[in-house]
């Protein structure tokens, strides 16, 4: 896994490239996290780096996450993830050290991983863009049903339950979203921030995970291809 860093949405505004074009990004306040445990394969099994990010009063918080990060030698964090490195990579990582948002300078490509809004209880046309049924004459407050499900068997082929995964009517949002290969248009390390073209998922002052992009579609690595070599 890549190097991840943990960060706040602070919401959308444009820049304008160097042809004129106005781009639309968003504004992600991107560090500065700090390394709180560091898990290697003697003790758990597997090299892993845990980072927190975003101070938090000692009175709202528990003693478990304080304990936690003051061995780190910082304060309670609001917020912990952790990456997995190789096993030969993770002396290059210390309890306590800082990482800020220049660690991802290089990184032309970036995959930003958020909780998406919750949109409460939803029924299926605003939830899977249904049709609905015919608004003809006859039909009778019906409109946004989904239709008969009595047909549908079950896993195990027969009987009157349904399958698993059946698009029907329930909680919409509110679910882990990651965004794939956003451009990385600019880094302010001074005020740690990074601007990402297009949306990413959540409400703003939301929290986010951002990584070095792990998957490129053809265009764009024929792209960074062509960078490269010039």
């Amino acid at each position: 896994m890549s190097l991840t860093l943990l960060g706040k949405k602070l919401g959308m505004t444009r820049v304008f490239g160097e042809n004129g074009a106005s781009i639309p990004v968003t504004v992600i306040e991107c560090g500065p996290c700090v390394v709180t445990q560091l898990r290697t394969v003697e003790t758990d099994g597997y090299a892993a780096v845990q980072v927190g990010f975003g101070d938090q009063k000692a009175r709202n918080s528990t003693f478990q996450v304080i304990a936690h990060d003051a061995k780190a030698g910082t304060g309670p964090k609001r917020m912990h993830k952790e990456f997995k490195v190789a096993a030969d990579k993770i002396g290059e990582y210390s309890l306590g050290q800082t990482l800020t948002v220049e660690a991802l300078g290089d990184q032309k490509y970036v995959d930003v991983t958020g909780i998406s809004k919750g949109k409460g209880f939803a029924g299926v046309m605003k939830r899977y863009r249904f049709k609905g049924m015919c608004a003809s004459h006859g039909t009778e407050r019906k409109h946004r049903s989904p239709g008969s499900i009595g047909a549908h068997a079950s896993n195990r082929g027969f009987g009157g339950g349904l399958k698993k995964g059946k698009k029907m009517p329930g909680h919409m949002g509110d679910e882990q979203v990651t965004v794939r290969s956003l451009d990385v248009i600019k880094i302010d390390p001074a005020q740690n921030l990074i601007l990402v073209k297009g949306p990413i998922p959540g409400a703003n002052t939301g929290f986010v995970s951002i990584r070095a992009c792990t998957r490129l579609n053809r265009s764009k690595q024929k792209k960074l291809a062509d960078g490269a070599s010039k």
